[in-house]
């Protein structure tokens, strides 16, 4: 599990260099965003991700991999909302938002180490069809939690689709750099 480990810490390092770029670029203006616009964002990207799985087809030209960079993104964002709140404007710092970044994705990583461990890395033997169709099924799951004001029975909450929607994306870009024996996003 040492190669996962690290193979996770490659890909997270990707996805946060974009995330950093784009917090230079726009700020933190995610911060205005409400955990179900993210959830929202995160159907987008998962849906054009079964288009393109079933079709063959993306005419606007996202990767495969933009769009799973995108969902572990998102998911981040995500949990940084859950905790802040949203905000009417997104005056914050930039250190700030990268550390509570770095914290989820290290939350995230010890979360898929034991769980890998329980599971034996089965998703190694996964379709990434497969991976995304779980995806798929997390984010609609997190809209009807969302739906019904955060309240479950028996399930876990928003903040565990998020945390597993990040790893199961993680998986996807691990077996996409395995195919390419370097991890470079074709468009980023």
């Amino acid at each position: 599990m040492q190669k996962t480990s690290k193979q996770f810490d490659e890909v997270i390092q990707v996805c946060r260099e974009l995330f950093s770029n784009k917090l230079s670029d726009y700020g933190a203006s995610f911060r205005v965003l409400r955990t179900s616009s993210l959830t929202d964002q995160i159907f987008i990207k998962v849906k054009s991700l079964r288009n393109f799985q079933t079709t063959g087809v993306s005419k606007v030209g996202e990767s495969a991999e933009e769009n799973f960079i995108a969902i572990v993104n998102y998911s981040i964002i995500g949990l940084i909302q859950l905790e802040k709140g949203f905000a009417d404007d997104f005056k914050q710092d930039k250190s700030e938002i990268l550390n509570l970044y770095d914290r989820f994705a290290f939350e995230a990583k010890d979360l898929m180490m034991k769980k890998n461990h329980d599971y034996g890395e089965a998703w190694r033997e996964m379709r990434i069809s497969s991976i995304t169709d779980l995806i798929y099924q997390k984010v609609l799951r997190t809209k009807q939690i969302e739906d019904n004001a955060g309240a479950t029975l028996v399930s876990e909450g928003i903040d565990a689709n998020y945390f597993d929607m990040l790893n199961y994306a993680v998986f996807c870009l691990i077996k996409f750099s395995e195919e390419k024996e370097v991890f470079k996003p074709t468009i980023i």
